[in-house]
């Protein structure tokens, strides 16, 4: 059996598989690999796919599946799966990091001592303690993101398409009712036509004025030109994205809007998420091992 590596996992990995068959990250043999490993990166799609012909397994490292091709898998009979419980840690710590950076203006601090500036009167801070946080996207990671919420006090409220329970979250049945409540707003949704470009400038103008976005969900559940106009309009205080329209982004309005945090798409890249990744990974190829 073929295994082959198409985007980087911990260095570790590739010797804990080949007791499975030959590893290699070598992408001129994919015609040959039986199990393809992925993370974001690779897109995993019809015409990749048809140059796969002995193809029976596909493991993405992270969350979402959204650059898989499901359905065109599925009539293959090739198994797709993701490591999402893996992650969850990870990306609410970034999450909750860029929620901080944001009011405290960390960023502009550093660069302007960097530059011999002394900003300490036009720096103004304003605190998490109080606030009220909405969660747009309530599984695995907006969980763990309303844990760190509540130990700093702050007063959260959630929307998802699911039913969620959650000691740490007050569920709000219809975005338009949470919208206008709060401070802060993290979103944590997967990518699919319900989501797609769903803050935009309709949602924007149902927010708080001056309110803080986080995103390290999806870049497509946004629309970058309406929130870099709410962004110059002073509507929306601050944004923080760890996720693009692509990696990486081309001609985004968000680099030159004002008050934004910007990060290459690193949520998921923990020393400890990779080795949870890994682990994950090597159980799911145990299995299939198991099964043929």
């Amino acid at each position: 059996m073929k295994i082959l590596f198409s985007d980087a996992f911990d260095p570790s990995l590739p010797g804990k598989l080949s007791r499975f068959g030959e590893v290699t990250d070598d992408k001129s043999q994919l015609a040959d690999a039986e199990v393809i490993l992925i993370r974001s990166k690779t897109k995993v799609t019809k015409e990749l796919i048809d140059q796969a012909p002995k193809l029976r397994l596909v493991i993405r490292g992270g969350v979402g599946l959204d650059n898989v091709d499901v359905e065109t898998a599925k009539t293959k009979g090739i198994q797709v799966y993701n490591t999402a419980e893996a992650s969850s840690v990870a990306v609410a710590e970034l999450a909750f990091a860029m929620m901080i950076a944001l009011p405290n203006h960390l960023v502009e601090a550093h660069q302007s001592m960097s530059e011999g500036k002394w900003l300490k009167k036009e720096l103004k801070r304003t605190e998490l303690y109080g606030k009220t946080l909405g969660l747009i996207g309530c599984g695995r990671i907006g969980k763990e993101v309303a844990k760190r919420a509540a130990a700093f006090e702050m007063r959260v409220l959630g929307y998802d398409a699911v039913s969620v329970e959650s000691p740490h979250i007050k569920m709000v049945k219809e975005l338009a009712d949470l919208l206008p409540q709060c401070d802060y707003l993290s979103l944590h949704l997967p990518l699919n036509p319900s989501t797609l470009g769903l803050i935009d400038k309709k949602r924007i103008a149902q927010m708080k004025n001056g309110v803080y976005l986080i995103n390290t969900g999806r870049g497509k559940t946004v629309v970058e030109e309406d929130l870099a106009e709410a962004l110059k309009s002073g509507k929306i205080a601050g944004y923080a994205t760890d996720v693009w329209y692509s990696d990486p982004p081309e001609n985004t309005p968000l680099r030159g809007a004002p008050n934004t945090l910007m990060a290459p798409h690193i949520g998921a890249s923990t020393t400890e998420n990779l080795l949870r990744i890994g682990e994950i990974v090597e159980k799911l190829i145990e299995k299939f091992v198991a099964e043929k």
